[in-house]
Order: C-alpha cells, then structure tokens, then sequence
C-alpha cells in the first residue's frame, strides 16, 4: 500500500532538468517506512510527519548522479535530507529521512550540487 505525502514542483523540475510532469506525485509505501524508522529512528520519529513540508519548501535540492535520487534539505536548527527515487513501478517514493551536517551542504552548494529553493 502507498500514500502520497507530497508532489515534485515544476520548480524541482526546471531547477534539476527532470523529465517529469509538473506535480508528479511522491509516495511512501509500508517497505520506505520500515528502512527509514530502522536505519534512522530518531529522524523518522521527530521529522516523518514534516515530509510534505520538506518536499515543498525544501531549502536545497539535487539530483544525486550515482543513484538518479532526487534530494531535498531543509533546515530544522540543523538539516534534514530527504531522499527521492524512482521505483519499478514508475513512481517516486520517499526512501531516507536522515540528518545531514551543515558543512556538507555549504560543501554541495558550492560544488553547484545542491540548488537554492530559497534565494531568488
């Protein structure tokens, strides 16, 4: 069983060149809870119910080359990455719900990785 929890913005889409639709939508299904609340326990508890406020006011997001996931982080105090990929089916499902330290995404932004959802 699936829920969706959020969509793609044409924003996302234009930003990281997607080939998807404006609002494609994003899932999570019993298999994505399970690994997030296993894998990150204290994440998936304190941060799983803002998963469609991270999606949508994200303050970086990337396409992650290695895997084709699409990453968001937002910032809580400290940042939360969200992790997006794509499915056999054909849908997005949110995978990993993790911490990730500040000087890595100062790192990402430099690099030109991640991309500003905040500053126009």
């Amino acid at each position: 069983m699936k829920k969706k929890i959020g969509e793609i913005t044409l924003e996302v889409i234009k930003l990281l060149n997607l080939p998807l639709s404006q609002a494609t939508p994003v899932y999570v299904g019993i298999t994505n809870i399970a690994h997030m609340a296993s894998e990150h326990s204290y994440e998936f508890y304190r941060f799983f119910d803002k998963i469609p406020n991270i999606i949508s006011t994200a303050d970086y997001v990337r396409l992650k080359s290695e895997d084709n996931s699409i990453e968001y982080a937002k910032s809580f105090g400290k940042y939360v990455k969200l992790a997006i990929r794509v499915a056999g089916d054909g849908n997005y499902y949110a995978r990993s719900l993790y911490f990730i330290e500040t000087n890595r995404v100062e790192n990402l932004v430099k690099k030109g990785e991640f991309k500003s959802l905040t500053k126009k």
